[in-house]
């Protein structure tokens, strides 16, 4: 298990978040065009899916770091097809093409993220009405759950050992609402990484004790409060 030594919630999020790009990207270049054909662990989704999915929110949250800085509210998608046509579109990238992508936004990002402790986090975002830190917690989450997607069943695969204390305690508290009513996360018996994968709808390395719950949707389908 990894621990977060940072006490700058928004400089660990950066860190993390371009560690969690830059492994996925060491890994998809060792995938041959058969591993990023087959099917990943989401439904309905091949590998090539998870990998357009990751480059399309990470090009949506560059989208909101851009717009911020010009002093600029814009949705994070255009529309729910959009975001769905987008990732259609790239899942059939070959390999080279998608490592091409994920660098060029890898490249992007970098750019475009304020530095830690400038008040454009502050700014508001088109991401549930929130500032800006908002869309880089987003896409630090997203690119750490999909990195085990998108190598689930490779020889490249990783666990949710890469998940590290900061992102859990950051996953918890986003995931809660999943839970119905009357149900928090202190009720859950289990491992608090197995907690934290479940939430995320994953399968846990070893299965919660006793009786779990229905999860709700993910948080995105629930209006912001």
């Amino acid at each position: 298990m990894t621990t977060s030594t940072s006490t700058d919630p928004i400089a660990h999020a950066l860190a993390d978040s371009t560690a969690g790009l830059e492994a996925l990207l060491a890994a998809v270049g060792h995938l041959t065009e058969e591993d990023v054909a087959a099917p990943s662990p989401l439904a309905g989704w091949t590998r090539g899916h998870v990998l357009s999915h990751v480059a399309g929110i990470g090009g949506a949250m560059l989208g909101q770091a851009q717009a911020a800085e010009r002093g600029e509210v814009v949705p994070v998608y255009a529309s729910q097809e959009a975001r769905d046509a987008g990732i259609e579109a790239g899942a059939g990238r070959s390999v080279a093409e998608h490592v091409a992508v994920l660098e060029r936004l890898r490249a992007d990002l970098a750019q475009a993220w304020p530095a830690p402790g400038s008040p454009l986090w502050d700014a508001p975002s088109g991401y549930r009405g929130g500032p800006l830190s908002g869309c880089l917690l987003a896409w630090w989450r997203e690119v750490r759950i999909h990195g085990v997607d998108a190598l689930a069943g490779t020889p490249q695969a990783v666990g949710y050992e890469t998940w590290d204390d900061a992102l859990c305690a950051q996953l918890r508290e986003f995931l809660a609402v999943r839970l119905p009513d009357g149900v928090s996360v202190a009720d859950l018996d289990g491992d608090p990484r197995d907690v934290v994968a479940w939430l995320a709808g994953r399968v846990p390395t070893t299965p919660l004790r006793g009786a779990v719950p229905e999860l709700g949707p993910w948080p995105s389908a629930v209006p912001a409060r």
